[in-house]
Formats: C-alpha cells, sequence, structure tokens
C-alpha cells in the first residue's frame, strides 16, 4: 500500500540523511504520554481527521539537508480494531488492523505511533521506529504528526487544511539562517543545502539537451522527496571537441553560476587532472549553452548541488 509505505520511507530517507547512528533503546517510562483508554478511542469514532503538521521534536518541519516533512494523511478511527487511512492513488479510504502492542504504542497501515493526544477536536502521534519489539531513541523517533478534525478545521478554525499545512513563521527563519550560509559559501559542499523547488537547466542551443532522471521507485521506497533531496541530469553536448562521457556533481549558486563540486576518481594522481577537464566542460559547455534557474526553497532561490551525467558527442568528419 502506498499510504501505508509513504511515512516510513520519508522519515528513513531523512535518517539516512543525518547519519544518525543511535542504537535503539527500550520504552521508557518518561517516554509516555498520559495513557489512552478504550473509552477515548470510542469518542473519536467516525470523525475524520486530516493532518495538519508533522515536526520534528524541535518544531521544526525542515532539517539541514534541505528534506522537508509534511502532512499528508487523512485517518478515521472506523472500529477499536480498525483504522481508515486514505489512499490518494485509489482516492478511496482503505482499512487496517488498529493493534494495541502496549502503553500508548499503536500499529496501523504498517507504521507504529506512540498516541499522544487523542480528542474529538485534535490527534498528536508519534511516529516510532521499532527494530526487535525495541523503539528507536534516535531520528527515526523523531516525528510528531498533528491532526485535526475536518469539523473542527472548518467550523471552529474557519480556515483550510492546506492553510495549516504551511511552513511555520519559525519553518521559515530556519530556511532564511540556511539560505545566508549557502549564498556566502556556494562552493562548499557542507554549506549548500537541496532545494526544495530544484535546479532548472534550460538548453539554449540544439548543441545540447537535458533529461531530469527521476529516482522514484515505490517498490524500492524511494518517494518523491529523493527527486529534490538528489536531483540528476542526463546531458547530452552534440558537436563536442571528442568523445567524452563522465559523472560529477555541480553546485548552482543563487544567481545561476555554476560550480564543479564532488567527482570521482580511483587514480588520485590524475585527480588534478580531472579536475581540469570536468572545470571546463562546466565552465565552457554548461555554463554558455544551459540557462541556470537556481534551487529555492519557500521562494527564495538559494545555492543547492545536482548531479549530472554529461555525454560529449564529437561532430562527424567533413568529407
Amino acid at each position: 500500500m502506498r499510504v501505508a509505505s509513504s511515512l516510513y520511507y520519508i522519515v528513513f530517507l531523512s535518517t539516512a540523511l543525518a547519519a544518525c547512528n543511535a542504537k535503539p533503546t527500550k520504552d521508557t517510562p518518561k517516554e509516555k504520554a498520559e495513557q489512552v483508554s478504550p473509552s477515548d478511542l470510542d469518542a473519536i469514532k467516525g470523525i475524520k481527521y486530516t493532518e495538519v503538521k508533522r515536526r520534528f521534536s524541535n518544531g521544526l518541519s525542515f532539517d539541514t539537508t534541505g528534506f522537508q516533512q509534511e502532512p499528508s494523511w487523512i485517518i478515521q478511527l472506523h472500529s477499536r480494531d480498525t483504522m481508515l487511512a486514505y489512499d490518494p492513488a485509489q482516492k478511496i479510504m482503505q482499512g487496517f488492523h488498529l493493534h494495541h502492542d502496549h502503553s500508548n504504542v499503536y500499529n496501523f497501515a504498517k507504521e507504529w505511533f506512540r498516541f499522544k493526544l487523542v480528542s474529538k477536536d485534535s490527534l498528536v502521534f508519534q511516529r516510532l521506529q521499532v527494530t526487535k519489539k525495541e523503539i528507536a531513541d534516535d531520528i527515526r523517533s523523531d516525528v510528531n504528526m498533528t491532526f485535526y478534525a475536518n469539523s473542527y478545521i472548518e467550523k471552529v478554525l474557519h480556515t483550510t487544511a492546506e492553510k495549516l499545512q504551511r511552513p511555520s513563521a519559525a519553518d521559515t527563519t530556519f530556511i532564511r539562517k540556511m539560505i545566508a550560509k549557502a549564498n556566502r559559501n556556494p562552493d562548499k559542499r557542507d554549506s549548500v543545502f537541496a532545494g526544495r523547488q530544484i535546479v532548472q537547466l534550460i538548453p539554449k542551443s540544439d548543441m545540447i539537451s537535458v533529461e531530469f532522471i527521476s529516482s522514484l521507485d515505490p517498490l524500492e521506497g524511494r518517494t518523491r522527496a529523493f527527486d529534490y533531496i538528489y536531483p540528476r541530469y542526463k546531458i547530452v553536448i552534440d558537436r563536442a571537441y571528442k568523445d567524452f562521457a563522465y559523472e560529477f556533481n555541480v553546485i548552482a549558486d543563487e544567481k545561476g553560476k555554476l560550480r564543479l563540486s564532488y567527482f570521482y576518481t580511483n587514480l588520485p594522481e590524475f585527480y588534478e587532472v580531472r579536475k581540469k577537464v570536468l572545470s571546463g566542460i562546466v565552465d565552457i559547455y554548461l555554463q554558455n549553452l544551459l540557462k541556470i534557474q537556481p534551487g529555492s526553497t519557500l521562494g527564495i532561490p538559494h545555492a543547492s548541488e545536482i548531479t549530472v551525467t554529461v555525454r560529449g558527442k564529437k561532430s562527424a568528419p567533413r568529407k
């Protein structure tokens, strides 16, 4: 089920990018919220809730890689042992067994949650990473999901879920600081971050073609977040000075200037030669033959990194 797997892999992606190696620990009393009773669940039966916030424990929906937690779930308790969740692919509410494990820890849609707040107006769930019946005490269990009842959104708050799902003022402040750092140091990989709207490479000549390579693969758990965290492009240059093929990273700054970033070579003695060749490809071909629209987050352009596979094809000799 897509609805069942999407949250896990988004959280997994953020975990991998943060390189967090904390070991899982057993659930402890200090982690437990007020006990959710069967009567609490009975009170919310039949109420449809929409997720309006998904944030880390620091209150932000962004992390330092540029990854964004995006609220998207719609759920409804059907009975004490059945939770409905909206499947956007089939456009229906799908039923999942609601399993109560212990304390406030529940499982549905192949995900583990701690029910932190249950009321007729709102729900707060902490998403948990459970390994061998132990709850991971790291970033994988550091995501809180807030739901509001649809009737509460409409009749009490007099707004829409879409407006409530927008990034917060704290998110904006955080992103602006990240952007300022990235734009001060566009030549440093550890200063730039992924743009929520990715770099656009637009050909200005028939000598060059560009194709965006999507990493989306639901079967492998690669959600659309992979496409903006790791944007990849295939570029073909006709009438090049010679035939060549290279894969490397470039950083596009907030003004659209490209800089060579990371590249791999298994021959250290040829590193400088390879660097000179790739810098020439970037400066002579890519910068001149492409219109570069920089990546941006919250509508603000900033330096970000992309991966390009560039193939050069030499023109056939004249007869």
